[in-house]
């Protein structure tokens, strides 16, 4: 049977949650909890969780039952990614986690409307699924994976639409780093208004 998601999203499909050290970009080395929500059709082929594009693989959740575990811990800031977490209506999630004095973050590609109130968000655009316009300027980080040369050319083109305090990083895809990473280090090195970002959870060994 197809999940109905109400409109309001009292419920969403919550592939996993999970309290840890925010792995990339600005907030890295912050202790965090992650809501990742089931679906996605913006089709990276590098994406490292395919399992989470299917929402019907992954259980409809009382938002009141994800804030309650997430308050739970002593790390005050929530990371909503996915997935997609804009394909939902993401207000109810984020008032209720505000009501617990939790600072909310969201991972999105901009490919949906904007919704939920935020304190941070980061916009890591995808080549397969353009973020739409009306979201870019709403962005305190621009975060772009890095997976061939022609990648740099393309986040300049997303640098020019965010606002001038977005903070700006480039980050080697997993698979590639090994090879782009150099690359990285000399184009931060030119153009020092990006700074890099590392999925230093990875080498932590951490989710």
């Amino acid at each position: 049977m197809a999940h109905i998601i109400p409109e309001n999203g009292s419920m969403l499909p919550l592939m996993e949650e999970f309290y840890t050290i925010q792995g990339e970009g600005f907030n890295t080395g912050k202790a965090a909890y992650f809501i990742r929500l089931g679906g996605c059709d913006v089709g990276c082929h590098w994406c490292d969780v395919k399992e989470s594009w299917d929402a019907e693989l992954h259980a409809l959740t009382a938002v009141e039952e994800i804030v309650e575990k997430a308050s739970s811990f002593p790390g005050k800031a929530v990371v909503v990614t996915g997935g997609e977490p804009l394909i939902y209506n993401l207000d109810y999630l984020t008032n209720k986690l505000q009501e617990q004095n939790m600072l909310t973050f969201i991972e999105t590609s901009g490919a949906y409307p904007l919704s939920g109130s935020w304190d941070w968000i980061c916009l890591s655009p995808k080549k397969f699924k353009a973020p739409r316009p009306d979201i870019t300027a709403f962005a305190n980080e621009l975060k772009v994976i890095v997976f061939n040369k022609s990648d740099f050319e393309w986040a300049e083109k997303y640098a020019e639409t965010v606002s001038p305090t977005c903070k700006l990083y480039l980050q080697p895809e997993w698979s590639k780093a090994k090879e782009m990473t150099p690359l990285i280090v000399d184009y931060v090195m030119a153009n020092p208004k990006w700074e890099i970002s590392l999925q230093t959870h990875k080498f932590l060994n951490i989710p």
